[in-house]
């Protein structure tokens, strides 16, 4: 995802404000490298003004800034370098530009430090959501994307659902981004005391839900999680209701759902009960095209009860498809049930062969 601006504020000994000259050209290692004259040193004492430096490009800008492309940043850029560089920096081009206007710079300043508490830092940085800067948008995002959940829970309040429900539905939208949105809309739903909101945040994050799909849905698992933080169980019956879980469900959707599914195993326990998430993720075994993915998961959550179906597996759609015998392998050589002995055993006596290329596959030490 990256590391956001105010990261790599606090993380330099000089960060400055400079002017592109000429274009970029790409050095011998095929890194993008442009040289700037100084114009403001807003943090350090290595440059002065008017000094020249190179330094790497990387992609930024937005509004009154352009974007660096092949010919490198048009006009202004933020400068970075770190203490590691700093004694050879002046001398090899040890630095990290990116294009940038008033704006962004007037952004990156007011930033708070990363030392500040991450719940507080969100609540800045949620006003800047889709800011009409792309830099500023990316980079609030992208704070938000690298903050633990509970931070994000935590910082609920500072979120505008109603914004929240307009950018979940709009088909333009950054789809990583709305991803995190339909997330963000969920969280406000549960933390919300105004059933009002809560029904709008339901409602919108429902119409995402069942919105036209076409084939290639990024940000939606965010989407689906949103519904799982909003409803708890509730949400796993609605998803349920609307066929996700069906083996005749699209296979993108069901890749969304197991990441969903997974996420509410980490980060929904106290909402929703581990048994859920694992008896939900077992009626992902029938198909296809996450059943290797379902069995993976559900040895990593322990849950043995679902030992027959697994093992079934190894016959079923382990005959097309390697992976899922891969999984079958794993999953039986975790499991500690006497029964699962007798699975492993039967397999490896009938079928040595494709019984040893999936345990290798597995790679699970110590078991033959």
């Amino acid at each position: 995802m990256g590391e956001p601006l105010a990261a790599r504020r606090d993380a330099a000994d000089c960060v400055a404000v400079g002017e592109a000259l000429a274009t970029a050209v790409l050095d011998a290692t095929g890194i993008l490298r442009q040289n700037f004259e100084i114009d403001q040193v807003l943090r350090g004492n290595l440059l002065a003004k008017r000094q020249v430096i190179s330094a790497r490009v990387e992609a930024g800008g937005g509004g009154n800034a352009q974007p660096a492309g092949r010919s490198g940043v048009q006009g202004t850029a933020i400068l970075f370098c770190t203490a590691r560089e700093a004694d050879q920096a002046l001398a090899q081009g040890k630095w990290l530009a990116i294009a940038a206007n008033e704006a962004v710079l007037g952004y990156l300043a007011a930033a708070p430090a990363v030392q500040e508490p991450i719940a507080e830092r969100l609540k800045w940085f949620a006003k800047r959501l889709e800011h009409p800067q792309p830099l500023i948008a990316e980079d609030a995002f992208r704070e938000f994307g690298l903050a633990p959940f509970v931070a994000v829970v935590a910082a609920a309040e500072a979120l505008d659902s109603a914004k929240l429900e307009a950018w979940v539905g709009e088909p333009g939208i950054d789809q990583r981004r709305r991803g995190f949105y339909g997330l963000a809309l969920g969280v406000v739903a549960s933390q919300s005391k105004n059933p009002a909101e809560i029904k709008a945040c339901v409602s919108a994050l429902h119409a995402a839900i069942e919105a036209p799909a076409d084939d290639f849905r990024a940000g939606f698992a965010g989407v689906m999680a949103g519904v799982l933080v909003a409803e708890q169980t509730e949400g796993l019956l609605y998803l349920k209701d609307k066929n996700f879980f069906a083996p005749t469900a699209r296979p993108v959707d069901q890749r969304h759902l197991l990441s969903a599914l997974r996420f509410a195993w980490e980060s929904l326990s106290l909402t929703i009960p581990h048994t859920n998430i694992s008896g939900s993720t077992a009626q992902l075994l029938a198909s296809p095209i996450v059943a290797a993915d379902a069995v993976i998961d559900l040895a990593r959550y322990q849950a043995w009860g679902v030992l027959d179906e697994v093992v079934a597996l190894w016959s079923a759609l382990g005959r097309d498809d390697a992976l899922v015998r891969r999984a079958v392998a794993g999953y039986l050589t975790a499991c500690p049930l006497d029964a699962a002995k007798v699975h492993l055993d039967h397999i490896r006596s009938a079928q040595p062969e494709l019984w040893q290329r999936a345990l290798s596959a597995a790679a699970v030490p110590g078991k033959q």
